[in-house]
């Protein structure tokens, strides 16, 4: 994981004291700098003197880390697990709970994930073409629903929230990045989904 100053320069890497290293997505809040392994299903937090990582979630617990979001009361820390689902790890015991969505089965194929109030948004890319899904996590599960309804994108992966809006990468190329002879005339879009001051579609 690289630490980059307003003028885009490299300031730090850091990475784990042991074992292999695949960071992927990384998540910022008040409670703590979060990053997850796509790999072995880790995820780290950056310690307070902001030189080492601990790991909140160990290296084969997970599957896939993917996105992280903190939760409002900065308590519990929302993962998705591209292979296993949805889970909450609770900051102050360390302990991860899998969340199953409304039909008991477990909410795979979720890439970027952010939190808007109570409401937290993520990309399903498990199968094409992908879109945006809404969920409300409880204690020992989710709800969750595609605020778009029918509309879909074609390859997305990551969202952001920049307080108004989710900002998604909506056709990455991820699945021809191993085509050698692919050449991409333009850059990958960035689909904007504006919400009301309830966190909801507009």
């Amino acid at each position: 994981m690289i630490g980059l100053n307003s003028a885009g320069r490299i300031v730090t890497r850091i990475a784990p004291a042991t074992g292999s290293f695949h960071p992927g997505d990384v998540s910022a809040a008040p409670e703590g700098i979060f990053v997850s392994d796509s790999q072995n299903g880790a995820i780290y937090e950056l310690a307070k003197t902001g030189y080492s990582l601990s790991s909140l979630v160990k290296s084969g617990v997970g599957k896939s880390g993917q996105g992280t979001a903190i939760d409002a009361e900065g308590k519990r820390l929302i993962v998705a697990d591209y292979s296993q689902g949805v889970g909450a790890i609770d900051l102050a015991s360390g302990v991860r709970t899998l969340l199953p969505r409304q039909d008991g089965k477990p909410l795979r194929g979720i890439d970027g994930l952010v939190r808007c109030g109570s409401v937290y948004y993520g990309i399903y890319n498990g199968s094409s073409p992908g879109t945006l899904v809404a969920m409300t996590p409880g204690e020992n599960g989710l709800t969750f629903d595609q605020p778009l309804g029918e509309t879909t994108l074609p390859d997305p992966t990551q969202i952001a929230y920049d307080g108004k809006r989710l900002l998604i990468v909506a056709d990455s190329g991820w699945a021809t990045i191993e085509k050698p002879d692919f050449k991409r005339p333009s850059g990958a879009p960035i689909v904007a989904v504006s919400l009301s001051e309830d966190c909801k579609p507009q």
